[in-house]
């Protein structure tokens, strides 16, 4: 708060001791200073001010003053430089200044109507808009402040820009005039929040905006005509209640009558095998065009543009009303619209059906009433024409989105058909690129064999665009041995031999690629790799999409690639992945790095299957069981244990056996539940530290034997310090009629007293139980 403070007192002490004429050249920096100062500026004040609080609103009450003073002064300076720091000053203030803004707001409208420079009175419609516009967030400032300043400045602002006749209603736009651009775009930010305010102005803004867009010479920039559409399309908020979806439609399909009205003259020098499928349209359409005079219009069309002459002039209302058409679709409403995409479909069929003919022949029939230039005339205007057509239906589908998917596939028909025949230009090809993406992204996974194919054409070219130059001209400039001994040593540029920076400043030059066509075709092979099903690309395609994408190093790609393979094809050969190419490309990136080498969880081999298990704990168990020296008295106890891994039981070994007797069906897996139950468990063995549980140990022998084969015990253990503690033998049932476990078990533990085994008696105390694996019926009770 000090510094702010600081900065505001010398921001009123340079505004109250520079001279006037000197400010303008200062203004920008204060008006910097004063952006510092929101914190302080937008505070509320306490009603109980202290000592600061008081020095605080001192600073601003003397700002706001000596800024009202200046919007008053003689000089154009002092009334410039107040108009930059008003804005500033409600920017940074908010609500606090706003609520006195109204003596700034009479100052800013008193500006528009005096004499002052261009510059002065651009700031002043850029600031009252900015007010405007804070303001609607407060109504209590909107009912105090906008709502009656407002009329008073569209009528200031008309003046600007137009002149009203005393007897007539409507406006004529005047020529060359300054203000033109930034009246318009504050007409379009302001008609949606106040739309009962500009009603009254509705009829003389349309008649200013029916004299920008049907200005048969290009005497407007694109940005008017641009903000002129939108405002155009913004006049139905100013309908009366219930009414603005209802005249948005109707607007839009008079923009659609006007494209066809204009298109009958433009597209006379051939004959068009199209008729429209709607009855009503056939009717409005007037077909009398006379072929003797200039192509052009002979008055206004639907929507009151004026009249046009000549082919160029032609095309280029072609083209806007196609802009405004694209703008209807993109512009909010006011309320819920019906989107007429039947019409638009049709518009589009018409216009896209007629292409530029292949050097063997057009299929179009020429109309012999029109001269050949006007017709070849035509068809150098035609790819201008559909690249038009698809950024419209580019802009149609993603409107609707998901609801574009019935008509999906009839687009990529009218865009395809145009392609194979205007994809030698640039503005087509990358028209065409953004409508695929688009489509490819709605209905690519749906995709079938043959409309992957009709995609074929596109996804080349499509890579050669995206190619460096230099590359596709040594692909082409390979040396034919037939053709070389048949060279006319005539026709050799001998510039060439004499200076060689001739030829590589040529090659330089020819390699400038166009960046919004790279960048289309460039967005194209990730998404085409991503959403169409790798198995219908044809083996030639996905070979040329991964060779481009490994010279051009394009990381999107190369990751859909990677993450998209080929699939495996009965008769070839194993897939190859580009990864290598990726990580040499990108070895820094995390990513990379991620997909290389994931840091995925370790999974150890549990001893419990469902359960968690410390690493640190089992290595720590069994070194204790290796250290613990061997008891002369066994007294452990069979316990019921989980199922071992089967790579444990084939990779482990000792003196411990386990012979696991299979036959080969799918289902022999250890996780049967008959088997679980079979396992020995583990061996309990008391040592002089406690007790220790010992897992049990297998050797690496796994065979696999037919079921109910025999089994063969093996011999005892030759060593004399180490005797058989236990022995399980048991020919289990077979589990799932295929499975057969036989297991052999003996403890590493010694006893020292004993060297023979014990005899073989049923009463003998000294040998373990055999342990029964059947299930613990009581039918087993009985027998």
């Amino acid at each position: 708060m000090a510094y702010m403070l600081m900065s505001l007192r010398a921001v009123n002490h340079r505004l109250t001791n520079l001279p006037v004429r000197e400010l303008p050249a200062i203004a920008a920096s204060l008006a910097a200073s004063i952006a510092e100062c929101g914190e302080l500026l937008s505070a509320p004040q306490s009603q109980k001010a202290g000592k600061t609080d008081s020095d605080h609103a001192v600073q601003v009450h003397k700002l706001v003053t000596r800024i009202s003073s200046l919007l008053q002064d003689r000089t154009c300076e002092g009334r410039w430089a107040a108009v930059v720091l008003v804005k500033a000053l409600v920017e940074a203030g908010q609500w606090e200044i706003l609520r006195g803004s109204e003596p700034l707001v009479r100052g800013l409208m008193g500006i528009l109507n005096k004499s002052d420079p261009a510059s002065t009175k651009i700031m002043s419609v850029i600031t009252l808009t900015r007010i405007f516009h804070l303001t609607y967030q407060y109504p209590t400032l909107v009912r105090e402040i906008t709502t009656p300043s407002l009329p008073g400045f569209v009528t200031s602002t008309l003046n600007l820009i137009s002149a009203k006749p005393s007897s007539e209603p409507t406006r004529r736009l005047k020529s060359n005039t300054p203000y033109l651009e930034v009246v318009l775009r504050a007409y379009s930010e302001l008609i949606a929040r106040h739309p009962t305010t500009f009603r009254p102005f509705s009829a003389q803004m349309h008649s200013i905006l029916q004299a920008i867009v049907g200005s048969t010479p290009r005497s407007h920039s694109r940005a008017v005509i641009d903000v002129s559409e939108q405002l155009f399309i913004a006049l139905h908020h100013c309908a009366p209640k219930n009414t603005g979806g209802e005249e948005w439609k109707n607007a839009c399909r008079m923009t659609i009558v006007s494209i066809h009205e204009t298109a009958n003259h433009v597209l006379r020098a051939v004959v068009e095998q199209w008729e429209s499928v709607d009855p009503s349209l056939r009717q409005q359409l007037d077909h009398s065009i006379d072929y003797a005079s200039e192509v052009g219009s002979h008055g206004t069309n639907a929507l009151g543009l004026a009249r046009w002459r000549g082919l160029d002039l032609g095309v280029d209302r072609l083209l806007v009303l196609l802009r405004m058409l694209s703008t209807f679709l993109k512009s909010a409403t006011s309320s819920t619209v019906s989107i007429p995409v039947g019409s638009i479909l049709d518009l589009t069929a018409r216009l896209m059906s007629v292409t530029v003919p292949s050097d063997a022949g057009g299929v179009h029939q020429a109309n012999p009433e029109i001269s050949r230039t006007e017709r070849e005339h035509l068809f150098t205007e035609l790819p201008r024409i559909h690249a038009a057509c698809m950024k419209l239906l580019h802009t149609l589908v993603k409107m609707l989105d998901t609801a574009a998917l019935p008509v999906s596939q009839t687009i990529l028909e009218q865009i395809l058909w145009v392609f194979r025949a205007e994809k030698f230009n640039k503005k087509v090809r990358t028209a065409v690129y953004g409508i695929v993406h688009v489509l490819v992204k709605l209905i690519g996974p749906s995709m079938n064999k043959k409309t992957v194919s009709s995609l074929s054409d596109v996804i080349r070219i499509c890579c050669s665009d995206i190619l460096p130059q230099d590359v596709e001209n040594s692909a082409k400039e390979l040396p034919d041995a037939k053709s070389k001994s048949k060279t006319n040593s005539n026709a050799v540029n001998a510039d060439f031999f004499l200076n060689p920076n001739l030829k590589q400043g040529r090659q330089t030059s020819a390699s400038i690629k166009f960046p919004k066509l790279s960048r289309a075709a460039s967005s194209l092979l990730p998404v085409i790799l991503t959403y169409i099903p790798t198995e219908h690309l044809a083996p030639p395609i996905r070979a040329e999409i991964d060779r481009t994408i490994i010279i051009t190093s394009d990381k999107d790609a190369m990751y859909a690639s990677v993450l998209n393979p080929s699939p495996a094809v009965k008769g070839r050969g194993a897939n190859i992945s580009i990864l290598p190419f990726l990580a040499r490309s990108y070895p820094t990136e995390m990513d990379v790095e991620a997909l290389i080498r994931p840091r995925m969880p370790v999974l150890t081999n549990s001893t419990g299957v469902g359960h968690y298990v410390d690493v640190e704990d089992d290595e720590l168990e069994e070194v204790a069981v290796e250290a613990t020296p061997a008891s002369p008295v066994s007294t452990g106890f069979l316990r019921p244990s989980t199922t071992p891994n089967l790579q444990d039981l084939v990779a482990s070994g000792g003196p411990n056996k386990a012979t696991i007797t299979t036959t080969l069906n799918k289902r022999n897996h250890l996780e049967e539940p008959g088997i679980q139950s079979a396992l020995p468990s583990t061996i309990t063995e008391a040592s002089a530290g406690g007790i220790q549980i010992k897992k049990a140990r297998f050797e690496s022998t796994v065979s696999t034997t037919p079921a109910g084969s025999s089994y063969v015990k093996p011999e005892p253990a030759t060593s004399t310090t180490s005797i058989q503690t236990s022995s399980v033998k048991e020919d289990t049932p077979m589990l799932d009629n295929n499975v057969s476990i036989v297991i052999e078990q003996s403890s590493s533990a010694s006893h020292a007293a004993t060297a023979n085994p014990p005899p073989e008696d049923e009463d003998s105390d000294d040998e373990m139980p055999t342990l029964n694996i059947e299930p613990d019926t009581d039918e087993e009770d009985e027998e």
